[in-house]
């Protein structure tokens, strides 16, 4: 079963809305510090955090979390 943007209510259209801003925030965000952190001071390869970033929503929380040093 399907449900479409037409069968939710206005406080569910709300929600699905600020989740889908706050992962594009979070992405964003963490894209931004891989671009400008050296890889030195990450824990493991830049291109698997790059790549784990887009695993939403836990690769950019992950980043912070647990990426940097």
């Amino acid at each position: 079963m399907t449900t479409r943007w037409s069968d939710l209510t206005t406080r569910q259209r709300r929600a699905v809305v600020l989740v889908g801003a706050t992962e594009v925030v979070l992405t964003t965000a963490a894209l931004t510090s891989l671009a400008r952190t050296p890889s030195t001071r990450l824990r493991g390869p830049k291109a698997a955090w790059i790549a784990g970033c887009f695993v939403q929503p836990v690769g950019p929380l992950a980043y912070f979390l647990v990426g940097r040093r």
